[in-house]
């Protein structure tokens, strides 16, 4: 987290400190107040980083105060920071301004905005330069901007050490620690560059290299977390130092055996970079901690960068943020959904999902712990007893929320509620490694034709399905399912099959009873097995397969699909299975800083649950009855005659007036078959009839240059002036009222 220091800093002896318990009377030991402190798990955060703060980075405690009124005498009423820290302890103690005010949080508390805006309140009151907000979640670090605004955050690499010179305080302060998305895309790309220039590679190459480097700083800041490390391993500086001709390989041996479970490289995988390449990208990108930056600003500078490297390379194109996070907030995941992502790209889905999610679970926990601490307040106990309840009742809550204990609320999110495949090998491994970026769910993607069920991926299965699926491409009749595609291996089944139960077995049976067979006979839209479908096509139906009854979906599709008579089979296969939610139609450049140029919509169907297919099915079957009904005198008069006119032909021996006849029959059963099929299905849709939400939007977040722009799909920061209501606000209104959103009949 920093240096530590030793000896004599600022005049003060600076000797390391530790965490002091006295377990049996549940007390921990304030350094700074030198006394016993009933142990709660605010405090135990509290004593833990005062500990980080002396020994890492060499604060005396002199010239520190804990829990101080920093309203002074202002009168504004009491607002206690943690810790006040001053430049030097004659600066404590001549009352000078301090330098750095610590916000400390539980750790079941999510460090939110108004938290950061406290430490910022608390600054302003000192005249603090700097503010940190900690719990063992997360620490960040800011700068108060004393000559702006209040809320005016902007966040830093660190704070000072104890030690730091006047030139070195006002480098941090100038150094803003989240580089921004565009700062990091930027050198991604350059990096890429690097790569491309230096060892001739082409561009999905050059990615490939880069993708194995930031790996290795993933695995080498994970071990300076987990174990403590003070020696970051991923500068120039000590590679330089090591013996052997490829230092940086030696760490990508080990970063391979990190991840070897996760599969993402192959055993005999290497850096294929010149020595000097590889220590100049390390040069470039030492700077940054990936593991202390936001995952928000990893994610978008990650897809920023993909989506510029393989535009037309590999036909990959990235869903923008704002679409993929307009999408999440229409379906509303909660904790227990399982989501599934057939072409997943980058993640993005999945990994929005994972944060969402997650962030209810932390939430949670700490709703439960504020309702116990509240109950608390009423009861007749001692300091030390309610001291002791919070902390069991903490100890007790954190273990259901321990990402790494099996079981757990977060390690259920992780590793059971989160699925994709990819059929590029590339795209595969690029959406496992943005996902460890963004702290895990990887190990349910694979790389693996999406139509084709693989391990937790089969139909019925999943509360929700998002994707943005390959656009105009064809399965061609000779796309076959191959033995390779559904091979499992028998501890692998034995696995899936004790955990889904006759579910996957029957998924499993289903698709090797088609082995060698075309793919698209796994299929029921598909006219014929000799005849291409597009994706699209496919991926719908994919979809709406692998929802549970009563799951949800949200699909990008070309609008096209939405008004092409051609596809009116496609439309009314979706209206059989499922109901339509909502349709939002995009921006014609949407996609375009993607590199896709057709114009899309958004389409969300929740699929019937087994009552309401049944209920539509029974007044499907009565409208054909009620529809035959009506033409069967008519049909049946005209068919005779046609046939009565065959007969005759056949008789006087006139080929030519048979075909004739026999045509005009054929042409007259088509024609009424259809406009029975027409008529039925109005008179369903009128039996079977529910309101869809419909929205064109207009602005989106995203111009056609990739970038950011006013949104009105969702609340955000930069809605267009005069929007009363976003979209999903719109949506959730007509959720609960449609019927206020249509006047006699039309929309409003």
């Amino acid at each position: 987290m920093g240096k530590a220091a030793n000896g004599k800093a600022n005049g003060n002896d600076k000797s390391l400190i530790s965490t002091k318990r006295d377990e049996k009377n549940g007390k921990i030991w304030s350094h700074l107040r030198k006394r016993w402190l009933d142990e709660t798990p605010e405090e135990r955060v509290r004593q833990e980083y005062l500990c980080v703060l002396v020994n890492e980075y060499g604060f005396a405690l002199e010239q520190m105060d804990e829990e101080i009124d920093v309203t002074g005498h202002r009168g504004s009423g009491h607002a206690r920071a943690d810790f006040v820290i001053w430049r030097t302890a004659q600066d404590k103690s001549d009352s000078k301004n301090p330098l750095i005010v610590v916000e400390c949080k539980s750790d079941n508390v999510t460090i939110c905005r108004e938290d950061y805006t406290q430490g910022d309140n608390y600054a302003r009151l000192t005249g603090a330069r700097f503010f940190v907000t900690h719990n063992t979640r997360e620490t960040k670090y800011w700068r108060a901007l004393h000559d702006r605004m209040p809320k005016t955050l902007e966040e830093i690499d660190n704070i000072p050490h104890a030690d730091a010179s006047d030139k070195e305080i006002e480098a941090l302060i100038a150094k803003l620690k989240v580089f921004k998305e565009d700062e990091f895309a930027q050198l991604l790309h350059e990096c890429h560059n690097v790569i491309r220039n230096r060892e001739k590679l082409d561009p999905a190459a050059a990615f490939d290299e880069i993708a194995k480097i930031l790996f290795v700083k993933v695995f080498v800041e994970r071990q300076l977390r987990d174990f403590k490390r003070r020696e970051n391993l991923f500068t120039v500086e000590v590679l330089e130092r090591q013996l052997g001709d490829d230092p940086l390989n030696d760490l990508f041996e080990k970063t391979k055996r990190e991840f070897k479970v996760d599969q993402i490289f192959d055993p005999e995988e290497e850096i294929r970079l010149k020595p000097a390449t590889g220590k100049e990208i390390v040069r470039r990108l030492e700077k940054y901690n990936l593991s202390a930056t936001s995952e928000d600003i990893k994610g978008i500078a990650f897809e920023r960068f993909l989506g510029r490297t393989f535009r037309g390379d590999i036909g990959q194109f990235f869903t923008p943020r704002t679409i993929v996070e307009f999408m999440i907030r229409m379906l509303e995941p909660k904790e227990g959904d399982v989501i599934c992502d057939p072409a997943s790209g980058s993640g993005g889905f999945l990994i929005r999902f994972f944060e969402i999610v997650r962030q209810q679970i932390l939430a949670d926990a700490d709703r439960q712990y504020q309702e116990y601490k509240t109950s608390l307040d009423g009861k007749k106990l001692s300091d030390a007893k309610k001291a002791q309840s919070l902390r069991d009742q903490y100890d007790e809550i954190q273990a259901t929320i321990e990402q790494k204990q099996e079981g757990s609320r977060l390690w259920n999110l992780a590793n059971r509620c989160i699925f994709g495949t990819d059929a590029n090998d590339r795209m595969a491994r690029t959406s496992k490694m943005n996902m460890i970026m963004h702290g895990d769910g990887h190990g349910g993607v694979h790389h693996h034709d999406g139509f084709i069920n693989v391990n937790g991926i089969f139909e019925g299965r999943f509360d929700i399905v998002l994707t943005n699926p390959p656009f105009g491409a064809n399965v061609e009749p000779g796309d076959v399912i191959l033995e390779s595609e559904i091979e499992v291996e028998r501890s692998v089944y034995r696995q899936y099959k004790e955990e889904y139960g006759d579910l996957y077995v029957d998924a499993q049976a289903r698709v090797r009873a088609l082995k060698e067979k075309p793919i698209a006979s796994l299929f029921e839209l598909p006219k014929g097995e000799k005849s291409k479908v597009k994706t699209e096509i496919l991926f719908i139906e994919r979809c709406l397969a692998l929802l549970k009854p009563g799951g949800r979906m949200g699909i990008v599709l070309p609008e096209g699909v939405f008004n092409n008579p051609s596809l009116t089979y496609v439309r009314e296969f979706c209206e059989d299975r499922a109901f339509i939610r909502a349709v939002v139609s995009l921006p014609q450049e949407t996609f375009y800083s993607s590199g896709a140029s057709v114009k899309a919509s958004l389409l969300f169907l929740q699929k019937f649950s087994a009552k309401e297919q049944a209920e539509f099915d029974k007044k499907r079957e009565q409208a054909r009855k009620e529809i035959d009904a009506k033409y069967a005198k008519e049909i049946d008069a005209e068919t005779h005659r046609l046939n009565a006119a065959i007969d005759a032909a056949k008789q006087a021996r006139d080929a030519g007036a048979r075909k004739a006849a026999q045509k005009e029959l054929a042409e007259y059963v088509r024609a009424m078959d259809a406009q029975k099929r027409a008529e039925a299905r109005v008179l369903l849709k009128e039996r079977f009839a529910y309101p869809v939400f419909m929205y064109e939007a207009e602005k989106v977040g995203i111009t056609a240059t990739g970038e950011a722009d006013q949104n009105e799909l969702y609340p955000n920061e930069n809605t267009p002036p005069g929007l009363e209501k976003t979209c999903v606000e719109l949506y959730r209104e007509f959720q609960k009222d449609p019927n206020r959103f249509f006047v006699n009949g039309s929309g409003e």
